[in-house]
């Protein structure tokens, strides 16, 4: 499971997103929390019913948008649910073998999530930047 070993969120990546959405970010934000929450319930749902055809679009989209926000460890568990399912779906097997990774998915998406609205909170306190002083 090499993706757990790289970090939440890719914060170079986040906040080039931030740039490139300027005033409409925190509402595709709230877009993302939306359908993540829609994507892991049916990944979920999917495994539950070991059906490997209805893990890829939902491990799609959630790869998708999580890669936008520089979510760098759920886009590649995402990307790691997609690709194993398709496989799955090619050669007629059960997806059992993502037991785990789906089961990690939820409280991944969770963090992650957490992270990304209290960073684009514009009530949190930022941190000083070098140079400036604190206020």
């Amino acid at each position: 499971m090499a993706h757990l070993q790289n970090a939440l969120v890719n914060w170079t990546d986040f906040a080039q997103a931030r740039r490139e959405l300027g005033a409409g970010f925190v509402r595709i934000l709230g877009y993302f929390r939306e359908d993540g929450i829609k994507s892991v319930a049916a990944i979920e749902e999917a495994m539950r019913s070991r059906n490997a055809a209805a893990l890829v679009i939902p491990a799609h989209t959630l790869k998708g948008e999580s890669r936008q926000f520089g979510a760098e460890r759920l886009s590649l568990m995402a990307e790691e649910i997609e690709t194993v399912a398709r496989r799955c779906v090619e050669y007629h097997e059960s997806p059992e073998e993502l037991i785990e990774q789906v089961v990690a998915l939820r409280p991944a998406f969770e963090e992650t999530l957490q992270l990304l609205e209290k960073e684009s909170n514009p009530l949190v306190a930022r941190r000083p930047t070098f140079g400036r002083r604190a206020l």
